[in-house]
């Protein structure tokens, strides 16, 4: 099964959710790598050194890091929306997907629904 890093900025209420689905998930208050202002490329370092797919809100910046080559052992980009449980679900869906994340950055967003007010999540992965 596919190992997951939460970075500090991430909902615990998603990695509890994810947990109780059985997803091996390590956050960085539990590997000591909180509250210390570590720059983005040791955290994704820190989570590819683990053999882990980081997990994070932080849109701009690890896209960013993704796009410059840099290997690692994948990134999921969740969005900052209260809908734990549909993020869940969404997750869930796309870890079943992918078997392997090495060197690929997905994101979970919403979408519009074709002649509806509602939105769902989606996942869409970015290349390099």
């Amino acid at each position: 099964m596919i190992k997951l890093y939460a970075d500090e900025n991430f909902p615990l209420a998603i990695v509890r959710q994810l947990r109780q689905i059985q997803y091996d998930v390590l956050t960085s208050y539990e590997a000591g790598q909180a509250n210390q202002g570590i720059p983005d490329d040791e955290v994704l370092a820190f989570a590819t050194q683990q053999e882990r797919v980081l997990l994070t809100l932080n849109r701009d910046d690890f896209i960013a890091l993704h796009q410059t080559g840099i290997s690692h052992s994948g990134i999921i980009i969740c969005k900052d929306d209260r809908d734990y449980l549909g993020q869940t679900q969404i997750l869930q869906s796309c870890l079943s997907e992918n078997p392997d994340f090495a060197n690929r950055l997905i994101r979970i967003k919403k979408n519009n629904q074709p002649k509806s007010s509602n939105q769902v999540f989606i996942f869409q992965e970015y290349k390099r």
